[in-house]
This record gives structure tokens, C-alpha cells and sequence, in this order.
């Protein structure tokens, strides 16, 4: 099981990272290579059952007000913790830096960690993990929260696009374990991006 979960995390990361600027090409390719993964029955998340009528993922309409330029503040020296997630299962995380950005003019601050098993993977140890949730999750969007794929920034700004977010593999299939979003990742405020709820 850890293995299978291991190989899917991977695969999404492939087409999932937040680009530096706003995009709607780039946007509308992350839709198109999610709808894609979802449905091949080989990558997909999603249970035999609703892989039969499976058509395409819910997204809000891409919405560049929901794409920011955070100032990124590394923190140093941070303990790796035991992430929750839906499972007994605890990866160790770390608490890598926080972006500071607003939207509609209003200040928010979330929360950026690092696997630390991922980041001793050449190819994944610039890979940043955003999870949060907003006033959406549990009403248009799922209950459990989103999550961003990023990269370690080079300077102290980092772009996170929210219509770029997309849901836990949980949101579909029980037999998954998916970490937790961490409680002071709560944003006051409606992200009308990414991926929607999959069901009522």
C-alpha cells in the first residue's frame, strides 16, 4: 500500500507545480492532465465504480485573482513533525517557510512544509506541500481541504496559484491515506479555485 500511495504522489507531482506567473494556458493543461490521470483506470484515484461513469473533474472557472505573489519567509531550525492523516499513518513533515499575501486586499498567511522522506529524493527535494482549507471546503469544495504542489522558491517570494488546487485522493477512495491539513492553514476567506467537491 505505501508503495502504490508513494507512486500515485509522485505522479501528480509531474504535472502539479505552481507556475511563476499567471498562466490560464498553464491552468487549463493542469485541468486537462488531472482529468487524464482520473481517468485511466491506471493513475486513477477513483473507485471501479465511479471510474465507470467518470466524464471530468468539477473546477471553478480559473480565476487570476486567486493567483499570488507571497513573500516567502524561510523558517530555520524547525522540528519535523508527525503529520495526521486519514490513516494511523505518520509521515514526517517540517515546516519549511510561510507566504504571506493577500487577496481582494485582505492579509492571509499560510503555512508551507517538506516531506522529509520526498526530500531525499533527487528528484523531488525542491518539492514544497501547501495544504489548506478555506470557507468552500465542505460546501463547494471537499470537507477535508486542498492541497498546492510548489517548489522551493530562489528568492523570497513564491507564486502560488489556486487554481491549481486540487483534492486529497481521499476525496475519491477511502483506501488511501492522505495527510491532514494542519489547523493553522484555515484561511477566512472563499478560494473559488481548482478542483470542486466530487460529491454531494
Amino acid at each position: 500500500m505505501k508503495k502504490i500511495l508513494t507512486l500515485f504522489f509522485l505522479m501528480l507531482l509531474n504535472f502539479g507545480f505552481a507556475q511563476e506567473k499567471f498562466d490560464t494556458a498553464a491552468v487549463e493543461k493542469f485541468q486537462k492532465d488531472l482529468n487524464t490521470e482520473y481517468a485511466d483506470a491506471k493513475t486513477s484515484p477513483l473507485t471501479a465504480e465511479d471510474l465507470k461513469v467518470f466524464k471530468a473533474l468539477d473546477f471553478y472557472p480559473i480565476n487570476e485573482m486567486f493567483f499570488v505573489k507571497a513573500k516567502f519567509i524561510r523558517t530555520e531550525n524547525e522540528k519535523p513533525f508527525e503529520m495526521k492523516t486519514s490513516t494511523s499513518r505518520r509521515p514526517l513533515y517540517v515546516k519549511y517557510g510561510e507566504a504571506h499575501f493577500t487577496i481582494d486586499g485582505k492579509p492571509f498567511q499560510l503555512n508551507i512544509y517538506q516531506n522529509i522522506e520526498l526530500s531525499q529524493n533527487s528528484a523531488y527535494k525542491d518539492y514544497l506541500f501547501l495544504p489548506f482549507f478555506d470557507l468552500t471546503c465542505g460546501k463547494e469544495s471537499y470537507i477535508g481541504g486542498k492541497y498546492i504542489d510548489l517548489k522551493i522558491p530562489q528568492g523570497d517570494t513564491i507564486a502560488i496559484d489556486f487554481n491549481t488546487s486540487y483534492n486529497p485522493y481521499c476525496a475519491y477512495n477511502h483506501k488511501y491515506s492522505c495527510p491532514k491539513v494542519p489547523l493553522e492553514n484555515n484561511l477566512n476567506i472563499e478560494i473559488k479555485a481548482g478542483v470542486k467537491k466530487f460529491h454531494d
